[in-house]
């Protein structure tokens, strides 16, 4: 393997994506990827989780078994990314983990048809993902930052209500009890202090960070329970459906296929910046590649417990802070996610952590999606016919999230795909643009003078310049 050796301005060599960094810096390098993804990592099972249980879908002894779980495939997602083979994996340093995107149409189909279900619709998304890879950079004009933005926009806006559920945990009538309040308020300080007064280092694990003051806060209030973590074995194996065999349930299949259609679509702008940031060119091979990774992945998670994967975008812009370029550097981190899975007693830790605490941080976490998904909508033309799409769009997909029994009077395989407000927000937002944004409207607009602003229907996603987030947070 021949490697490409560059310089920067002061002439310091700079390692290429193939070069193995010496272990003093291939070590702390890896470790402060875990670190900075770790948050994120779990939060999708905690959610998941939570949800399920307060369902009656699961027991709480399983919301461990979640998160070590899906530390051992986020592992194992990592190295089919980095390390690669034919015709998998980008073989450049992409982090892998489970996707906000399809947290909403899980919680519906868990509790409509129960856990079996969710992973059945998994299974059938990833093969879905493998065998729409090749074509899926023809689709992309489908997913125009207007569509992307709206829908990212939606994600954040529809997790706030699990954010406040884990908050209000306890009280009455969903009233948050006061000390809750408080928690979850210092959670939110303690985050933004030291993004505002840490060192850059820590600066970029503050959510991590709050989430563990906001713990050690908690001892002495009660609220945080460790009573298994004794129980817990050191070293444990997630086996394959844990929770029974997957259903295979029409509706839920549909649902989550219109959730692999965002995720490839943010994995797509993951790996369109990745490459800038290293200096790879992305031709439609390698993008191809990628993208049916995320689908082995996702098929891998739906055997073992777990849930979509998609590239963390947190990551990659650690890469472009770092100038790290090596891909090895997230192959030991994903080695040592595989770690963490495979020990038991570390989920069992996770799963003590009091919910209040939880609850600040997914303010923030969520709203950092939010904010993303307005972001990319800055770069689109804000004109009357693409205001609607937006509006229309983020207008249906709350309707479930303000009125949960809205939906209640129709059928199943409606609910499924209605009641989750990102399945329903992303089929408007890309039905409206399609009839709103047509050749024909466009070139009517245009006959008409309107002119300004960015075109909300190009084909290709835009990377920012290096330094600076490019990318879709999940």
């Amino acid at each position: 393997m021949g490697f490409r050796r560059k310089l920067a301005e002061d002439g310091t060599p700079i390692e290429s994506v193939d070069e193995l960094p010496p272990w003093s810096r291939l070590i702390p390098l890896g470790l402060q990827h875990v670190l900075a993804m770790y948050a994120g990592a779990v939060a999708v099972p905690l959610v998941v989780g939570g949800a399920l249980i307060a369902a009656g879908k699961l027991d709480p002894s399983d919301l461990g078994y979640l998160v070590t779980a899906d530390l051992l495939v986020a592992g194992i997602a990592t190295l089919i990314q980095t390390i690669g083979f034919p015709y998998f994996g980008i073989r450049m340093p992409l982090m892998q983990g489970c996707t906000f995107a399809a947290v909403s149409p899980m919680i519906v189909i868990g509790s409509d048809y129960g856990v079996a279900a969710i992973y059945g619709s998994v299974i059938a998304s990833g093969v879905f993902m493998m065998l729409l890879a090749p074509v899926f950079a023809k689709l992309l004009r489908f997913f125009p930052p207007l569509v992307t933005g709206t829908v990212i926009t939606i994600i954040g806006l529809s997790l706030m209500s699990v954010a406040a559920g884990w908050t209000s945990r306890g009280g009455e009538d969903g009233a948050a009890p006061v000390e809750n309040v408080a928690l979850a308020a210092g959670v939110l300080v303690a985050i933004v202090l030291i993004e505002r007064f840490a060192p850059p280092v820590l600066a970029r694990i503050s959510i991590l960070l709050g989430i563990v003051l906001g713990t050690i806060v908690a001892i002495p209030m009660g609220l945080a329970h460790w009573s298994t973590v004794g129980s817990a074995d050191w070293v444990g194996v997630s086996t394959p459906f844990h929770f029974g065999f997957p259903i295979f349930e029409v509706s839920a299949i549909i649902s989550m296929c219109i959730v692999a259609l965002v995720i490839m679509t943010e994995t797509t702008g993951d790996i369109l910046a990745i490459g800038e940031i290293v200096d790879v060119k992305v031709d439609g091979r390698r993008l191809a590649n990628g993208l049916r990774a995320d689908g082995l992945s996702t098929v891998i998670g739906g055997v073992f417990n777990t849930f979509p994967y998609t590239a963390f975008a947190q990551n990659v812009g650690l890469v472009s802070i770092t100038g790290v370029r090596s891909r090895f550097v997230a192959t030991f981190a994903g080695a040592v996610l595989i770690i963490l899975g495979l020990t038991p007693k570390m989920g069992a830790i996770v799963e003590g952590i009091p919910l209040p605490v939880l609850g600040g941080a997914g303010i923030a976490l969520f709203g950092m999606v939010t904010a993303s998904g307005i972001r990319t909508l800055t770069t689109v033309k804000i004109n009357n016919r693409n205001i609607l799409v937006i509006a229309i769009s983020i207008g249906i997909a709350m309707i479930p999230v303000v009125s949960p029994a809205f939906y209640d009077a129709f059928p199943n395989w409606f609910k499924t795909i209605f009641h989750s407000g990102i399945s329903a927000g992303a089929i408007v937002a890309i039905l409206l643009n399609l009839l709103l944004n047509s050749p024909e409207q466009k070139a009517k607009a245009e006959s008409e003078g309107e002119h300004g602003g960015f075109d909300a229907n190009r084909e290709n996603l835009q990377v920012e310049p290096k330094g600076e987030s490019a990318v879709i947070p999940h």
